[in-house]
């Protein structure tokens, strides 16, 4: 099936299809970013897994040797981090390598936006309330990713499902809107777009990847899971984190529950740990990130497959729509 989706998304990174893959933290190496690119989408790296700028320079230009299609950069700036980051080292590495976008989130990256955009960089700035949105658009960013409560990772404080905040983000920005929580297939891709959206981000479909390098105890986990196998923890720490539930997931909210000081929940939500549990599978070791479209996927395919079934059923969609949808004729119904 040959067709083309063209978004102002699209338009700005020069790729096919408007798919953002998540940063996926120890997970989002040169293997899988390049991958989601050379798929058509857009791949990113995660740059706080990196001890150094340098690191980072390095995974970079072994993407590079991967694929030549365009990728990005995710860097998060939480206001408390349990280990400080050289975010501005790892702002100058993607001007120096000439990145073409980053996706920020946690602080504000104004202090940020004029040197990066002066590079030739484009900032897609992650939130999960509409008011950051329209923030996030008052100081020039290019674009907003846009999550509801279903993803995994950060969903925000206040719940609101990506089918309510999409159009509603929709309503106040101009700038594109990217769409990410509980999209996983093409039907939650179309809907993306119907709600407002010109690109989605897909964080857990594309864990479940031949190319994620997650341990397949981790795998087989995910395709067992239902949509109600996940858990929203950290939310009376003001931090909330949709995670799968395991039993690191329950000992969390066990310790929220009488509330232990957060040093004792933080060896609990990945770091080093979570890297060593991702590796040798120990799937009740970490917190892992996870988003309730778990429910929706029951297959492990290559990235470039995931990429095609979400395109091309979500272009199937779209055809049987235009078929509901008729002009009423003039006159008496018979």
């Amino acid at each position: 099936m040959a067709f083309e989706i063209r978004t102002r998304i699209t338009e700005m990174l020069g790729i096919e299809y408007p798919i953002i893959q998540g940063g996926l933290q120890w997970l989002s190496r040169a293997e899988l970013a390049a991958a989601v690119s050379e798929a058509g989408g857009f791949g990113l790296i995660t740059a706080a897994t990196f001890p150094s700028p340098e690191e980072l320079r390095k995974e970079i230009r072994k993407a590079r040797q991967l694929t030549t299609k365009p990728f990005g950069v995710n860097v998060s700036m939480p206001q408390q981090a349990p280990v400080a980051r050289p975010i501005d080292g790892y702002f100058e590495v993607v001007m120096e390598e000439k990145i073409p976008a980053v996706e920020t989130s946690g602080r504000n990256p104004e202090p940020y936006v004029e040197r990066l955009k002066k590079a030739g960089v484009r900032i897609f700035h992650k939130v999960a309330a509409v008011r950051y949105a329209q923030k996030a658009e008052s100081i020039g960013v290019d674009a907003v990713i846009i999550v509801g409560m279903e993803c995994g990772g950060r969903p925000g404080m206040e719940e609101v499902s990506s089918l309510v905040l999409i159009p509603r983000a929709a309503q106040e920005l101009s700038i594109p809107i990217i769409a990410g929580g509980g999209i996983a297939d093409g039907r939650g891709f179309l809907a993306a777009l119907a709600l407002g959206a010109e690109g989605v981000l897909m964080g857990t479909r594309f864990m479940a990847s031949r190319e994620c390098p997650l341990h397949p105890n981790f795998h087989a986990r995910m395709i067992a899971a239902q949509e109600t196998d996940t858990a929203l923890i950290m939310k009376s720490y003001g931090n909330p984190a949709r995670v799968l539930r395991n039993r690191a997931a329950e000992k969390v909210l066990e310790l929220e529950s009488r509330r232990a000081p957060i040093q004792e929940i933080l060896p609990l939500m990945g770091g080093v740990s979570g890297r060593n549990a991702y590796q040798t599978g120990d799937v009740d070791a970490t917190a892992m990130g996870c988003g309730q479209a778990v429910g929706l996927i029951r297959e492990i395919k290559s990235v470039a497959e995931i990429i095609k079934d979400v395109t091309e059923q979500a272009a199937e969609i779209a055809g049987k729509l235009g078929s509901i949808f008729q002009e009423r004729k003039k006159g008496p119904r018979v």
